[in-house]
């Protein structure tokens, strides 16, 4: 093993099994819901659901594009199912949920992308759980502004969507993606409602320059894109995109003091760091600095 592959010291794990892990486990089996914690391979998935979190994936686990640093499946998805927006509400109200985070896979293959089921799932849950927040971790719907404008209708208190890497090789890691199309999807989400709080993410270890991630960053808050997660991006098996390199938990640290420099209101930035992570301290960073403006 090179020291390339080999993992650091601070990405090592415990692996998981604690008793609220076990429950969850079995809570959303028997709910046939889907996790991206389980689908991408999730470093964070013991110590997030030990308390309690976890970011469901709706519309399936098979997904319409192949990129190449993503674990979940590529295939021709299945059916529709129509009753899992109420079987994740179901589940989020047992878990007894404050904030939930809601992904899917793409679904290139349905004119909204799967749009509808997104808002009737924030329907669902706030219908049984009325305090409690959601997120929504959603795809470019192929440039579909409908589609996001059905979304923002159903008033989600965040909307997060992954740049993922920087300009330059964007196309090599999500080749049926668009640089600016990620850009304008996060734009267009504040021309429909200005107060919606909106988010992405950028792995690191793909290739890219520290340059190119400092001109991301500016690229993200040049449309007003209020929160950040950084994280190290782990290679899901041989079949996907080489890792370039490990960063170290102080460059991540650098990272996260430009980005704050830039006017995010909240970053998240670290090796274990994901979309979801810690979702709930985001979204509230971004709220408080709003009420204190």
């Amino acid at each position: 093993m090179t020291t390339k592959n080999r993992l650091p010291q601070w990405l090592k794990v415990r692996m998981p099994g604690g008793p609220n892990y076990l429950e969850l486990k079995n809570l959303l089996k028997d709910n046939k819901l889907h996790t991206v914690c389980e689908e991408a391979h999730c470093p964070n998935i013991g110590s997030c659901w030990e308390r309690r979190t976890a970011t469901f994936m709706i519309l399936g686990d098979i997904c319409t594009r192949a990129c190449a640093y993503c674990a979940v499946t590529s295939g021709k998805p299945g059916i529709l199912d129509l009753e899992e927006p109420v079987r994740l509400a179901e589940t989020a109200q047992l878990m007894g949920l404050k904030y939930a985070v809601i992904t899917s896979v793409n679904r290139d293959d349905l004119p909204d992308g799967g749009a509808y089921m997104f808002a009737q799932c924030i329907f669902q849950v706030r219908k049984r759980l009325p305090s409690c927040k959601v997120e929504v971790l959603i795809p470019d719907f192929q440039g579909n502004w409908e589609a996001l404008d059905t979304i923002i209708q159903a008033a989600p208190d965040t909307l997060n969507h992954n740049i993922e890497t920087v300009n330059r090789i964007f196309r090599r890691v999500r080749p049926k993606g668009k640089y600016e199309q990620s850009l304008l999807l996060l734009e267009k989400a504040k021309e429909l409602d200005a107060n919606v709080v909106t988010k992405s993410g950028i792995m690191v270890g793909l290739g890219e320059s520290w340059d190119e991630l400092l001109a991301t960053m500016r690229d993200l808050r040049s449309v007003d894109c209020d929160l950040l997660t950084i994280g190290q991006y782990l290679r899901p098996s041989d079949k996907h995109i080489v890792l370039d390199r490990w960063y170290t938990p102080k460059e991540f640290d650098q990272l996260s003091k430009e980005a704050y420099k830039l006017g995010f209101k909240h970053v998240a930035s670290g090796p274990l760091v994901r979309s979801s992570y810690h979702a709930d301290e985001q979204h509230a960073a971004a709220i408080n600095i709003n009420t204190k403006n």
